[in-house]
């Protein structure tokens, strides 16, 4: 049996069992419920009424976080021509097309987002297997694959907090809204941007209830239960 500290269980206390939470009392009990030595990370699960298995009912998009995810995300771009000054003027960590390729072949993986504008795509795709599995290929449909002239605002964009989600096998959504270390307004404004763009995605296959349950956890602290009607409304102001 895993042994908790005081102030875990202090927390689990805390937490009424079957009981879901506002928005703004479910972050203040997980920020509490975050109690090891590192600096965790604020997550949110989502299961929805969608099905995996039907194309018209799946969940996939790019949400921007107003302040980030708590950590550098390392961007490298796939282009060429003048598109190569853009990226690099906006902050890419690397740019490059034939040489990165070979590099990344070679086993370098140290990057967050890949970005790559269209014509790269036919050369970027033979390294389908080595960054598809990580999740970490160029894809239309998450804003990384933009013509030229839109590679400085996708850098920019992927530098700043963007954060992708897609539905699982289970139909659930899981993504990071911040770090337990973040205030409370932050992590609160965060997971608001987020479940505004979720709903936005909602596809027109899905039918009856689209969000089910929801709920907000840390890496090694306590899930806490959100009040589904309560979430599903927030906005962005």
């Amino acid at each position: 049996m895993v042994k908790h500290g005081k102030r875990y269980n202090a927390v689990i206390d805390s937490i009424e069992e079957g009981k879901d939470y506002f928005p703004d009392e479910a972050v203040s009990l997980a920020k509490k419920g975050a109690t090891a030595k590192f600096d965790e990370t604020v997550e949110l699960h989502m299961r929805t009424g969608a099905d995996p298995r039907h194309a018209d009912q799946m969940v996939r998009g790019v949400a921007l976080l107003p302040h980030g995810v708590g950590k550098q995300m390392r961007t490298v771009v796939f282009c060429q021509g003048d598109a190569m000054e853009s990226a690099k003027e906006a902050g890419a960590d690397r740019v490059g097309n034939d040489d990165l390729i070979k590099e990344i072949e070679g086993g370098w993986l140290e990057f967050d987002v890949s970005i790559a504008t269209p014509d790269m795509m036919g050369k970027v795709g033979r390294l389908g297997r080595i960054l598809g599995r990580r999740g970490l290929m160029p894809n239309p449909r998450t804003g990384t694959v933009v013509p030229p002239e839109d590679i400085g605002r996708a850098v920019e964009e992927a530098k700043k907090g963007r954060v992708e989600f897609r539905l699982d096998k289970t139909a659930i959504i899981h993504v990071p809204i911040g770090k337990a270390s973040f205030d409370e307004q932050h992590l609160l404004e965060n997971l608001s941007s987020l479940v505004d763009t979720i709903m936005r995605s909602r596809p027109s296959g899905v039918k009856g209830q689209f969000i089910r349950s929801a709920y907000l956890t840390t890496t090694m602290g306590p899930s806490v239960s959100l009040d589904v009607a309560s979430v599903t409304t927030l906005t962005v102001e």
